[in-house]
């Protein structure tokens, strides 16, 4: 592991042998030989401004340097990983713990390029999956965390600081190092959503737009900075949940006169970043929808109050409708970060709705099995689904949910609920504040 630390002199032109300089007269006073004229500088008062002027200085400097990121940041790096073993063929009958970490900053595990990031207070630290051994830190003693997640195959921390969770800094997870840095507008509690191209930081009056590089890419709603008055469509509305899918983002907006929630759909990316090019924006039946999932040109929403689950076109238009009755818990509030708790595998789209797990279709978004009592939705580990369940894992038959066998899992005094990342024949669980490998 290597350690980083982060006057000219002029003269009076002549011409010819003529000299250009008046002669002086008679009358004019001529020091006495051997006198120094006095230096305007000499003076008390202007040994002290010149002495004040040094202090000024001085504690500037000290300031700069005392709230310089370079100063407050500690890294270390590493060499990329060996390989992990290859994950076994089936679930195990049984699994163990192999080791918990604090990560209150990840609401998913983050498990890429064979290890486990964690983040926690100011640091985001690559552990070794199979012992939790710390490889590389990437720590803002100054600052604290506000989310992690990865996307592009990279890790992106952002930080709080000033007024929002505005600084983010991109890192390899094999490594550590820093791959991009940028500075936003994100609100405290955002979190990330990502289609595969783009990631969105959500928010009740901002969502921001980046690419891989961490350029932002679009800013829908109340811009800090705007530079193009009336191009934002209704900036003064408060916003729910958010989706993504297709380069396009689909947000929940509760706006001032609209007398239900409204659905929109606009671009990741257009000609101007604060210029949002809207695909469509519809009244909804009710209040408190939820957007719940994206596929291609297909949004499907959640009205709670109607009882319904409804999947919208490309247009706008309501393909499909499906009663949805869930418990008062589940839909009392918007979920925490303003995203719905989603999986998606090469079979389908998996919703934990807060007290069970909803299979939807990736081609049409209609709902195919619900499964009661679970804790989170399912991930694709060891070649079949598993969904965390009170207890332990059930591991289920993804074409109409039914459970094959269940696995028990020693949880200590934790109940709520459970997100899993699969990385070799390592199972990651996001406990609230902690993230547990198994095996």
């Amino acid at each position: 592991m290597a350690r980083v630390t982060d006057a000219g002199v002029t003269s009076t032109p002549a011409y010819g042998s003529e000299n250009l300089l008046p002669r002086s007269s008679a009358a004019d006073p001529v020091a006495p030989p051997g006198k120094a004229r006095r230096s305007p500088w000499n003076r008390g008062r202007d040994r002290v401004i010149a002495g004040a002027i040094v202090v000024v200085v001085a504690v500037v400097a000290a300031i700069v340097a005392g709230t310089s990121d370079n100063l407050h940041t500690s890294r270390a790096l590493a060499d990329p990983p060996h390989a992990l073993p290859s994950p076994p063929t089936a679930v195990p009958g049984s699994m163990t713990q192999l080791w918990q970490a604090p990560s209150s900053a990840t609401p998913i595990p983050i498990g890429q390029s064979d290890t486990v990031t964690t983040a926690d207070g100011s640091e985001v630290a690559g552990r070794d999956p199979l012992t939790g051994q710390v490889r590389w830190h990437y720590t803002r003693e100054n600052l604290q965390l506000c989310t992690v997640d990865a996307a592009w195959g990279r890790v992106n921390a952002v930080y709080h600081k000033a007024m929002g969770c505005s600084e983010v800094t991109q890192l390899d997870p094999a490594t550590g190092r820093i791959t991009a840095q940028r500075n936003g507008d994100a609100e405290l509690g955002t979190r990330l959503v990502s289609d595969g191209s783009h990631v969105t930081t959500t928010g009740k009056h901002l969502l921001d737009t980046w690419r891989d590089d961490l350029v932002k890419s679009m800013e829908y709603g109340k811009v800090p900075f705007l530079q193009n008055a009336n191009k934002q469509p209704r900036p003064n509305c408060t916003y729910g949940t958010v989706a993504m899918a297709a380069d396009k983002i689909g947000v929940i907006e509760r706006c001032p006169g609209d007398r239900t929630d409204r659905l929109t759909i606009y671009k990741a990316t257009a000609e101007h970043e604060d210029e949002p090019k809207v695909t469509y924006t519809a009244l909804l039946a009710g209040k408190r929808a939820r957007v719940i999932a994206m596929s291609g040109d297909l949004t499907g929403v959640l009205l709670p109050d109607q009882k319904l689950y409804v999947v919208y076109g490309a247009d706008g238009s309501q393909k499909a409708a499906y009663p949805m009755d869930l418990p008062a818990s589940d839909v009392a509030n918007d979920p925490v970060g303003g995203t719905e708790a989603t999986t998606r595998t090469a079979a389908g789209i998996y919703w934990y709705t807060g007290s069970k797990t909803v299979a939807l279709s990736r081609d049409d978004l209609s709902p195919r099995w619900t499964l009661d009592g679970t804790l989170g939705p399912g991930i694709t580990f060891a070649t079949q689904l598993v969904v965390p369940i009170r207890g332990g894992l059930a591991v289920l038959n993804e074409t109409n949910g039914a459970t094959l066998r269940t696995v028990g899992v020693d949880r200590g005094a934790y109940t709520g609920p459970i997100r899993l990342t699969a990385l070799g024949p390592v199972l990651l669980e996001q406990r609230g504040p902690t993230v547990a490998a198994l095996r």
